[in-house]
């Protein structure tokens, strides 16, 4: 085989789907259609996940605007269109506004390349279309682009509050996206290097046989937890923590802007969703044994469609079922996961399939199978991230570099006292399990060694700070004053 073959066999794959014979008032009426469809599924998503978390809670839930409260969700959207728009009076106002505005349109563009059905004949008329808007060689590096970008809105608007817990909500935002990002990447990367083409189309014709969370099961568990971090839930919601930061980023949003926020995460939610099931669920194919049934009567026409939805749903009660069982990671655990477990896991898996996939390409047909080897090592990789998420993080004593050495056991067995040498008790480790936590009623908490305040030998204080040393020994500490001073 030449060179020119072998570049030609490997370059992406073009779009399996036909747009040219779409006119644009074709193109537009998929638009509103897409539309529509997102809007209908976030207010659906409101009724939907009160309901599975209340039967998960065994409570009733949403049960008396419309059968079974089907209704809920319109006054819901309501009350936060009409309630007062209030704009901090400290905020960056152009920017405030913008924020929210940059996190909805980025979530409406992602449909865009998601592929419903294959080609079907719209009712009432001759046309003959894709059930896709549209498609691209580099789809999905479109839709890694496109959510990167949601973030700013998260990011600006937190900024541009001009608020602590605001801030602090975009910063967490920033470290997470950046984080799980990349793993999220990773996990597509072996998907893209099998399928030979990033157009979901073609991803979705590549499942013809064997659909890709069987073939790739770790860049599937990689890329399902970075989902559910990418679009900030439970148990990876740091930046809107409303137990220590209040509402996150949102805090100090209201009325209609705080709404925008609110369905762009359910859009969000919708469009990791749609990405899974196109990508490693076979997309609009049915299962087997339904997709034999008639001759495939199931991938034809619109039947497609109605399959597509329902694992897509299916996937959004996944969602729920972790908000309505999971607790909130901490922040330094979720940081750690993502950075020493998803990362060197998806990048180790990504490795495994392009040397492998170089292998069936240069060598003789038939020699290998793909499929076996490609299932030991998922087993493999599983084994190593299981191990790497159960080993237990080692704990360093820390040390103070000025004044007396606090190292956690010494913590424990110094004694505080007062000006006048009276005895108030041991110091409180507030470190001792490993987190910090802040001392009860009658603990002491060992001072500071910013606040200790080194006498000259003239008796004049160091920045007219008092000379009180309070919980050191002034005889250990008269050489030390003096080697500070002629230094």
């Amino acid at each position: 085989m030449s060179p020119v073959q072998l570049l030609a066999q490997s370059a992406p794959a073009a779009p399996a789907s036909d747009f040219s014979n779409d006119s644009i008032g074709l193109m537009i009426g998929k638009a509103v259609a897409i539309l529509l469809f997102l809007l209908l599924s976030v207010l659906f998503a409101l009724w939907f996940e009160r309901r599975v978390i209340a039967r998960m809670q065994q409570r009733l839930g949403p049960n008396v605007r419309g059968p079974w409260g089907l209704v809920q969700s319109i006054p819901d959207a309501l009350k936060l269109v009409l309630k007062e728009d209030i704009t901090v009076k400290g905020a960056d106002k152009v920017i405030y506004f913008i924020a929210p505005l940059i996190s909805v349109v980025t979530a409406f563009l992602v449909f865009a390349v998601i592929p419903f059905g294959p080609e079907a004949r719209i009712p009432f008329t001759d046309i003959v279309t894709p059930l896709q808007l549209t498609d691209l060689p580099v789809a999905v590096l479109y839709f890694l682009g496109v959510t990167a970008l949601g973030v700013y809105g998260i990011v600006l608007g937190g900024w541009s509050s001009g608020s602590t817990y605001p801030l602090l909500g975009s910063v967490r935002s920033t470290a997470q996206v950046i984080s799980y990002e990349l793993s999220m990447s990773l996990a597509l990367v072996s998907v893209l290097i099998v399928s030979g083409s990033m157009a979901t189309s073609q991803i979705v014709a590549a499942q013809e046989t064997t659909w890709w969370v069987f073939a790739l099961l770790p860049a599937f568990v990689v890329y399902f937890i970075s989902m559910v971090g990418e679009v900030n839930r439970l148990p990876f919601d740091l930046p809107e923590a409303e137990g220590e930061l209040v509402a996150g980023y949102q805090t100090e949003y209201s009325s209609m802007k705080f709404a925008w926020f609110y369905l762009a995460e359910y859009i969000n939610m919708l469009n990791v969703s749609a990405i899974m099931v196109t990508v490693f669920f076979g997309g609009w194919r049915a299962p087997w044994p339904i997709s034999q049934i008639n001759d495939g009567m199931f991938n034809e026409g619109w039947w497609p469609v109605l399959t597509f939805v329902i694992k897509l749903w299916m996937a959004m009660f996944v969602f729920v079922w972790l908000r309505g069982t999971l607790l909130r990671f901490r922040y330094d655990q979720f940081m750690h996961f993502g950075w020493k477990v998803l990362i060197p896991v998806s990048l180790v898996w990504v490795i495994v399939v392009a040397v492998w996939q170089a292998v069936q390409q240069f060598t003789v047909v038939g020699t290998y199978d793909l499929r076996t080897w490609l299932f030991a090592g998922a087993g493999v990789l599983l084994a190593i991230a299981l191990v790497l998420a159960l080993l237990p993080e080692k704990k360093k004593d820390e040390e103070v570099s000025s004044g007396p050495e606090f190292t956690d056991a010494a913590r424990r067995k110094q004694v505080a006292t007062t000006a006048e040498g009276e005895t108030e008790g041991e110091y409180f480790d507030a470190f001792a399990g490993g987190f910090p936590v802040p001392p009860l009623p009658g603990q002491k908490l060992p001072p500071s060694p910013r606040k200790i305040k080194v006498a000259t030998p003239a008796g004049e204080t160091d920045g007219g700070a008092q000379a009180s040393t309070a919980g050191t020994d002034p005889d250990d500490q008269a050489p030390d004053s003096k080697e500070s001073n002629d230094g």
